[in-house]
């Protein structure tokens, strides 16, 4: 039930840019009382989906979170094992909201870990890295996106994941300005 009525309620805000006004919750379930909108409103807030800032509703990063109906295997085709628990797509990729940020992709140098021009990526500040790190680096006065690695005399560069470019040993300066957590990509029919 809950389900549902949450399902109405995000097909309106997709819509309008906004939730729903309690007169036009009536109009979308379909329902004549205004103390069975309450009740609804209620049990969503209870649900984590939508809370209350100062007198009006607002939603939640749980309100915005996709149903993840199970698990399926990419090998043998099996049922999916249906469940209804909710993930939010911010909650799962971002670690750290006040650090972290998107990047687009251009370029070829990282295909060969996954990271293909229009990629997106998202970036946690940070200034430390570990060898096999994922980096937003500066290099020279250049920004690229690269895997960070050591030397055997301890030397940083830069490694891309593309066997037809060399790697990047600063001439001058090397700083890592972040680590790259996710990566986003949209499929195109």
């Amino acid at each position: 039930m809950i389900g549902e009525k949450i399902e109405k309620i995000k097909k309106f805000y997709y819509k309008y840019k906004r939730l729903p006004s309690y007169s036009e919750m009536l109009k979308i379930f379909g329902l004549s009382s205004k103390k069975s909108i309450y009740d609804i409103v209620y049990k969503l807030i209870e649900a984590g989906f939508l809370k209350k800032q100062g007198k009006k509703l607002a939603p939640t990063t749980q309100f915005f979170s996709l149903p993840v109906l199970g698990l399926v295997k990419a090998g043998f085709p099996i049922l999916a094992d249906e469940t209804r628990d909710y993930l939010s797509l911010d909650d799962y990729l971002i670690e750290d909201p006040q650090s972290s940020f998107l990047l687009k992709v251009s370029g070829d140098s990282m295909v060969e870990v996954g990271i293909f021009d229009g990629d997106y990526v998202v970036i946690n500040k940070t200034k430390i890295a570990m060898p096999g790190d994922i980096v937003l680096a500066e290099i020279d006065g250049e920004w690229t996106l690269k895997i960070f690695r050591k030397d055997r005399q301890g030397n940083s560069y830069l490694q891309p994941a593309n066997r037809h470019y060399p790697p990047l040993y600063p001439k001058l300066k090397l700083d890592i300005f972040g680590t790259v957590k996710a990566v986003i990509r949209k499929l195109r029919n």
